[in-house]
């Protein structure tokens, strides 16, 4: 009994490690096997979905998520699913790729995409009789994304590398699919995030990226929603560059065309950059909006046709690129009635005269101004023939019917200031603001008549033609400096000529300029050499232009200029100009001229675009002197009636009386009757 005792204890532990071996041998060649088949059964189920994954691709445009018991979620934190389309190249593509299946080869995609997978199993090699169904099958690798990929723990390992190419897409933009769900073709396709399109180009009214850039729209709005959507989808909407939408105000059947080839043209971009923003059912709503404005969108397609040949033919056709035309032809019947001034009878007779410019404005930066003015014309100075400046037209100015160079100057801007200099031309009303006066006057061609009648001879009229100036805008405020010398002299360099000893006027001003009141305060110092006078620029009394003969005369002007405009249709103004004037060679003397005029404009008088004007004032009087003075008042009364016969012709009748001319009660009242009529182009 011991014996067998002891003989059990030493021959059990040999039968146990024997044992033991076949047990171990036989789990190894069973967990052999294992791996094998688990690998030889995937590669036949990555087979079938390949083959069905390639089919779906070669039959649909749109390849909707593969329906498959994993998950495998692209930033799973956004809800809809968004799949790239895959065309038949791709598909070819696809079928040529040999599978890596090793699970080195599995571990390095898997750090080269920068993905956490985690696995249920390690990873044992896969026989080569597993390998040969997914080489057959061809298997495609999705292209990397910004977002985390991430399989599910619960699957199956991943066996060999799908390559699915995605489409280009424009660099900056960032591509957020959701995700999938687990067993249908894909929910709907929703919108990657407004930053993530790109940057629109605006023109004057600014793009808009979402609704709330729209200062004038609510969440409450009824159409909130869907301004929503076409801002953040297809960003096809833009808004004013006052950050408004305007959403009340109606619109044409062609403003609605435009607005839907907008998103037309706006959904074919993000189609071929992105691929994946618009449904099946987003198309066939846009397709029957086509099919509904055919018409319309045909209409503007041709319009732009047409604007584009225009443009041709006029860039084709065109002098200059830079340089625009503006012209301006006036002619006039004009005769005087009453005797003239020293005349025992009427010395005029009815005359038929012209006058035309040329105008040539030239821009270089879209800012600046370079003024070049060609003129020729055959108009009477009336002075000559009724013995005074009263009687004068406004588009006098005789050039014996030859084409001269009347004006050359160049404007620019520098920060809120703006430049005039010009060798030729340049006058003081040009560069001090006659705008505080009533609109209709400041024009020889559509203005009054008269030429007391343009504007304050006290302050803007004088030696002018050679020189710079230099405006600043203070808001509604305007400061304005410049300095003229004489035409005649400007470019003489002989002695008490030139620049700066010939003839010359400085003139300082401050404005300010609002919507119903304007008012200009202005002072210019002038200096006539000697056999050069004219201190009031030919109007008013001989006296008042010459109080000191042909001396070297200088005088100190101020005026005051008014108008007030109540509406667009109604302007009262007015002027008041009060000179002292020195002889500075053969005598000491001193004289005080004074002027001043009310105008009245009533615009669109009878019709739209017609003007009824009337101007009502002293001429330039020498009321205090040293050496003679006007005893008397002489009165000017002008009215005048402009009739638009379209935006290129006007025809304006009107008649002006000098009552007392020459200040002189002795002397009979000159009617001075005038018909005009004045081309644009």
């Amino acid at each position: 009994m011991n014996r067998t005792f002891w003989n059990l204890l030493l021959v059990s532990p040999a039968i146990l490690g024997l044992s033991s071996v076949m047990s171990a041998t036989a789990i190894a060649a069973e967990a052999t096997a294992t791996p094998e088949a688990n690998q030889l059964a995937k590669a036949q189920s990555s087979e079938s979905k390949i083959a069905e994954i390639v089919g779906e691709i070669v039959a649909e445009p749109v390849a909707a998520a593969p329906a498959a018991p994993e998950n495998l979620a692209l930033n799973s934190s956004v809800e809809a699913a968004q799949t790239p389309v895959v065309n038949e190249a791709d598909a070819e593509k696809i079928a040529s790729i040999e599978p890596e299946t090793s699970a080195a080869a599995l571990q390095t995609t898997l750090q080269t995409t920068g993905s956490d997978i985690g696995l249920a199993a390690p990873i044992a090699p896969a026989s080569a009789a597993a390998t040969e169904p997914l080489a057959a099958a061809g298997t495609a690798e999705p292209s990397p994304q910004a977002s985390d990929l991430a399989v599910q723990s619960s699957q199956t390992e991943v066996a060999g590398k799908i390559e699915v190419p995605a489409v280009a897409s424009t660099p900056a933009t960032k591509v957020e699919i959701a995700q999938t769900p687990a067993a249908g073709m894909g929910g709907p396709i929703v919108p990657v995030a407004p930053q993530a399109l790109p940057a629109q180009p605006s023109g004057t009214m600014s793009q808009v990226t979402s609704v709330t850039q729209l200062s004038d729209v609510r969440p409450t709005d009824w159409a909130f929603q869907a301004l929503q959507s076409l801002v953040e989808r297809y960003s096809c909407i833009v808004g004013y560059p006052d950050g408004t939408y305007r959403g009340n105000r109606a619109l044409t059947r062609y403003e609605f065309a435009a607005g839907v080839n907008a998103c037309l043209d706006s959904i074919t971009k993000l189609i071929g950059s992105t691929g994946n923003l618009v449904t099946r059912d987003d198309l066939a709503i846009l397709q029957r909006l086509q099919e509904e404005f055919a018409a319309e969108l045909a209409t503007l397609r041709a319009r732009v046709d047409g604007l584009e040949a225009r443009t041709a033919e006029l860039e084709a056709n065109q002098f200059s690129t830079t340089t625009k035309l503006a012209g301006e032809a006036v002619f006039a019947v004009t005769d005087t009635f009453g005797d003239g001034v020293g005349l025992h009878d009427d010395k005029t007779v009815t005359d038929f005269s012209y006058r035309v410019r040329l105008n040539l404005l030239t821009s270089f930066t879209g800012r600046d101004l370079l003024r070049t003015r060609l003129q020729a014309g055959n108009v009477p100075n009336y002075s000559t023939f009724t013995g005074t400046n009263m009687t004068r037209v406004a588009q006098d100015g005789a050039e014996n019917n030859n084409f001269t160079l009347d004006e050359v100057w160049y404007q620019f801007p520098l920060g809120n200031a703006t430049f005039l200099v010009g060798p030729k031309g340049l006058d003081l009303n040009e560069i001090g603001d006659v705008a505080a006066t009533s609109t209709f006057r400041d024009s020889t061609g559509n203005g009054t008549l008269s030429r007391f009648g343009v504007r304050n001879p006290a302050v803007h009229r004088g030696p002018q033609g050679a020189g710079a100036s230099m405006s600043y805008n203070f808001g509604n405020f305007r400061a304005t400096a410049g300095y003229l010398a004489s035409d005649g002299d400007a470019p003489d360099p002989a002695n008490g000529r030139g620049v700066f000893d010939g003839s010359f006027s400085a003139l300082g001003q401050i404005g300010f300029f609002s919507r119903p009141f304007d008012l200009s305060l202005t002072y210019t110092h002038k200096y006539n050499r000697a056999g050069d006078v004219g201190i009031m620029g030919g109007t008013g009394s001989s006296l008042a232009n010459r109080p000191f003969g042909q001396a070297p005369t200088q005088a100190d002007n101020y005026g005051v200029q008014v108008n007030f405009k109540p509406s667009s249709r109604f302007q009262i103004g007015g002027w008041y100009g009060y000179t002292k004037a020195e002889q500075l060679r053969g005598g000491n003397n001193d004289a005080t001229i004074q002027n001043g005029a009310i105008t009245l404009a009533l615009a669109d008088f009878g019709r739209q675009g017609n003007l009824l004007g009337f101007v009502f004032g002293v001429p330039p009087k020498v009321t205090e002197s040293d050496v003679a003075r006007n005893r008397d008042t002489s009165y000017h009364l002008e009215g005048f009636y402009r009739f638009q016969v379209n935006d290129f012709i006007s025809v304006t009748p009107g008649v002006y009386v000098i009552l007392n001319p020459e200040h002189n009660n002795n002397n009979e009242d000159i009617w001075v009757g005038l018909l005009r009529t004045t081309f644009s182009f």
